[in-house]
């Protein structure tokens, strides 16, 4: 269990959530599908330029049928001043004086000269109606004649009569001229009337009477032709004339001059609709209005086929005559040079769009290849680093799980979030029966409330602290040193407390012994002091006692007070000897001991004593080939002797005792322990057996001092001796056991020792 996860602390990142998708989406052939995404925006680029380009071609049409009206309003414009210059003529003709009052050496001078001005207008005869109307007289490019009046002139003579149209000009249709070579003008006839009106020094006074009529021809398709043949809309474009009839007046195909627009065109291409330029014609030309629009057609200067043009028209109102004329010209153009002129700037910008959008995809590819190869590199290095990180992390987790440590995370309420093997093994509780549960439930009061308290400490002060604190698995007492320290999160708030409980129950121990030592010590030289300072005074007592007895009769009183005198003496010698041994005052020798043997001699002499005092041995588990120690035999004889009297004292009534050998730690140490079922030693008793003249014997039964002789001669050993000891309050089955550990002799090949 990875102890430094955090678990439901750590903040969700919904940023990346939300991105997820498409990046998991892109992860997968980003070259592709990049691809893919480039081509649907070319194609919204290309059918946004298309639209585009529509748009322009449409504005671009619109505008060139703008500029074939402004041809067209020019072209009628010019006509209309042209007919209205042939009114204007016609109207100072007849107010000439030679005119009105028939002057016949004036006339016909007269008459040429208003020819003259009028033939650049289309004019080809001018005839002069006199007031009878019986004579022509008759100007043309050639001469002048005096002619019987033309019969279809008489129409004109007799409206001119009528004084009411005096101010007027009457003009008639435009009709075909035959020619002699089977060819036709077409024609207009013009005609002003004449009365005497003007006055000069022959004619001093105006007459007001009826001179005759003026009739002028006009050729009408070379005026108009002369006025419109120089139009050119585009590079082929062209202008026609239509009258009210819809006759045309002017064409650049001169067999449609004179014939009738509707049925001309349906003659030539009968395969051709032109609906809708006959619509156009009907319902805009013939009724006067102005506009542009589109028609099909079947031809256009020699070349056939169907070829969309675009027209435009203005209308020629002649509204000066008698009766109003209304003709039109329209100029008109092929669609397609207009839209191959589009066309052109169309490829052209498209050309440009693919070879902008080529660069654009072969740079973002170029680009992608180089953030794939560095996504690629980069996610080797990601996965480089994650399989360290994994390393280091099994590294980790081994060392945590492996560590003679307690390693812990816990929160601010003392709830356990995790915790490592060896404290789960120390604690004596699987995991989960710790992770998960409040601190107070694992460990008693009132240690759980100190560690609380500190936990809050540490979360308030935003600092480590560190405990030493006594705990109780089962029916031990362990001692723990606890380091508690705060994790952080990345907003560096505390999200949990790492603690490390490190187990000085063996140190505690160790330096309960060395105060014990130190004191031992000081106990040892004050006890050899004393010695010294009695044993001399013991001496003269018992050697004066000694003289005493010998000058005493035996049977006498005063012997056996000397007697008991000699054996309080010779208690307190051994009281003294004791304390000279504890003191180190004896010599002290070493040899090689067999252990086993040792102790086989030291049972075998309390043999009778076990067995009056009703304790039996158990166990006698003596290991084989056990190595053999260094060290003074008989010493290690009184180790052994007192403890097992103190097992015997302590089975009041009979008991068990059990003795055991056996080589530790690899055979470099021999431990020795020896077991009985007494009532165990009290807990406040303890700290003190070890202690000189400490016992809890009776007065008489023990001088307090073979414990901490026994102490004394396993440290001079270099060895340890300690216990483990119940009483009946503890357990249901009390006892105290001694375990000493003594050094083995190094490289000791005859674990009995030949030389023991």
């Amino acid at each position: 269990m990875n102890i430094f996860n955090r678990t439901s602390n750590a903040a969700p990142s919904g940023r990346h959530n939300s991105f997820k998708p498409l990046n998991k989406y892109f992860s997968k052939n980003p070259i592709r599908k990049t691809v893919i995404i480039s081509v649907v925006l070319l194609t919204i680029v290309l059918l946004s330029g298309w639209q585009f380009m529509a748009k322009v071609k449409e504005v671009v049409t619109d505008d060139f049928n703008q500029q074939q009206l402004v041809l067209a309003r020019h072209a009628a414009e010019q006509i209309k001043q042209h007919i209205q210059t042939v009114h204007k003529e016609l109207l100072l003709l007849s107010l000439s004086p030679s005119v009105q009052y028939y002057e016949k050496s004036f006339l016909p001078k007269r008459m040429q000269i208003a020819f003259s001005s009028l033939r650049q207008e289309g004019a080809i005869a001018i005839r002069y109606i006199d007031s009878t109307g019986q004579q022509s007289y008759t100007v043309t490019d050639s001469r002048f004649d005096i002619l019987q009046t033309d019969p279809e002139d008489m129409k004109y003579y007799q409206w001119a009569k009528d004084s009411v149209k005096r101010d007027a000009i009457l003009a008639s249709e435009v009709y075909p001229l035959p020619q002699g070579n089977d060819e036709q003008l077409l024609v207009m006839k013009i005609a002003v009337p004449v009365w005497q009106v003007s006055v000069d020094d022959s004619h001093p006074v105006a007459t007001d009477k009826f001179a005759g009529s003026i009739v002028i021809v006009i050729d009408v398709t070379s005026l108009i032709q002369k006025l419109t043949e120089g139009i050119k809309s585009g590079k082929t474009g062209y202008a026609w004339v239509i009258d009210s009839n819809g006759t045309f007046l002017y064409h650049i195909e001169k067999n449609l001059i004179g014939r009738n627009a509707f049925e001309a065109r349906k003659e030539k291409m009968s395969t051709i609709s032109f609906a809708r330029i006959n619509e156009i014609q009907k319902k805009m030309m013939l009724t006067g209005k102005e506009g542009t629009s589109w028609y099909v057609s079947g031809w256009h200067r020699g070349k056939e086929g169907i070829i969309k043009k675009l027209i435009a028209y203005s209308p020629i109102v002649l509204s000066d005559l008698a009766e109003t004329r209304i003709w039109s010209v329209a100029v008109v153009a092929p669609v397609s040079e207009v839209e191959g002129a589009i066309h052109g700037i169309q490829i052209r910008q498209f050309m440009m769009q693919g070879v902008l959008i080529f660069i654009i995809l072969a740079g973002s590819l170029t680009v992608i290849s180089l953030m794939v190869r560095w996504s690629s590199s980069l996610q080797q290095e990601v996965s480089r680093q994650t399989k360290e990180l994994k390393k280091s992390e099994q590294r980790y987790r081994s060392l945590v799980e492996n560590a003679e440590d307690i390693i812990f995370t816990i929160d601010r309420e003392g709830n356990f979030a995790s915790i490592n093997r060896y404290g789960s093994k120390l604690l004596g509780r699987p995991e989960d029966q710790i992770i998960g549960h409040n601190i107070a439930e694992i460990f008693s009061w009132p240690t759980a409330e100190m560690l609380l308290q500190t936990i809050k400490e540490v979360y308030d002060i935003k600092r480590g602290r560190q405990v030493t604190h006594l705990i109780r698995v089962g029916e031990k007492e362990i001692w723990l040193n606890t380091n508690f320290r705060r994790l952080l999160d990345d907003a560096g708030n505390i999200y949990a407390i790492l603690g490390i409980s490190r187990n000085i129950t063996e140190r505690k121990k160790m330096e309960e012994q060395g105060y014990y030592t130190e004191k031992l010590a000081s106990m040892g030289t004050l006890a050899a002091g004393v010695a010294h300072e009695i044993n001399n005074p013991i001496a003269i007592i018992l050697g004066f006692t000694d003289m005493l007895l010998e000058k005493t009769p035996p049977d006498s009183e005063n012997h056996d007070i000397l007697k008991t005198i000699e054996g309080q003496g010779y208690k307190a010698k051994k009281v003294v000897d004791n304390l000279l041994t504890f003191a180190r005052t004896k010599e002290h020798t070493e040899t090689t001991v067999d252990i086993n043997k040792n102790i086989t001699e030291v049972l075998t002499v309390l043999g009778n004593n076990l067995l009056v005092r009703k304790v039996s041995i158990n166990a006698l588990d003596l290991g084989q080939d056990l190595p053999p120690v260094k060290g003074d035999p008989d010493e290690l004889q009184q180790v052994f002797l007192n403890i097992i009297n103190n097992a015997v004292y302590a089975m009041k009534g009979g008991g068990m005792l059990s003795v055991s050998t056996r080589a530790v730690k690899e055979g470099k140490w021999i431990e020795i322990r020896i077991t009985d079922t007494g009532s165990g030693i009290r807990k406040e008793h303890r700290k003190n057996i070890f202690d000189p003249l400490f016992t809890t014997k009776k007065v008489g039964d023990g001088t307090g001092l073979g414990l901490s002789v026994s102490y004394g001669i396993i440290t001079r050993h270099r060895g340890t001796i300690t216990f483990d000891t119940k009483t009946a309050d503890e357990s249901e089955s009390p006892g105290t056991t001694f375990i000493i550990t003594l050094p083995a002799m190094p490289d000791s090949k005859d674990p009995r020792g030949k030389n023991a």
